[in-house]
């Protein structure tokens, strides 16, 4: 007798995933810069492990996340809706439906901002990678990605927040 079958997953409306209910691993000094930001966690809802999937929705003024970059995960975003701008370390692009941005690991530092009257909605696709650590360059800022899989942020002298 062969293994059994891994039943499969229900297929679901993205929208109607709940939304993360922790807005933000950022200290309290930094949080406020991501209010606006929803996630829901797609990867999450269905048990992959090996990467995250994320539908994000950025209010007007809200952004992505600090401007960083990750030691060993790749991101990957694609705009289902709106138009956000992409900060990259010394330039800006302006994104709109239908296009896509990838960071590899070690590469330019990023982040979206949503500098438009109407809502930002993109799907964000990340690796998990073990050891992975971000950095800030504009902020006294470092995380490292924990073995449960939490971030530990830290000044980047190492002190915690």
């Amino acid at each position: 007798m062969g293994k059994p079958t891994r039943p499969l997953s229900a297929a679901v409306e993205a929208a109607k995933v709940a939304p993360r209910a922790k807005r933000s691993s950022y200290p309290d000094a930094f949080a406020a810069r991501v209010l606006g930001r929803e996630k829901r966690s797609l990867g999450d809802f269905f048990g992959l492990t090996n990467f995250g999937v994320n539908l994000t929705t950025l209010a007007p003024g809200a952004q992505s996340a600090l401007k960083h970059r990750h030691s060993r995960q790749d991101e990957f975003v694609f705009i289902l809706d709106g138009e956000p701008t992409l900060l990259r370390d010394d330039d800006e692009i302006l994104l709109r439906a239908g296009m896509c941005a990838g960071f590899p690991a070690e590469g330019a530092a990023h982040c979206l901002v949503n500098r438009t009257d109407r809502d930002v909605v993109y799907l964000e696709i990340g690796d998990r990678s073990a050891g992975d650590e971000a950095t800030y360059p504009d902020d006294d800022l470092k995380a490292a990605l924990g073995s449960d899989g939490r971030w530990i942020m830290t000044h980047k002298d190492g002190r915690p927040y």
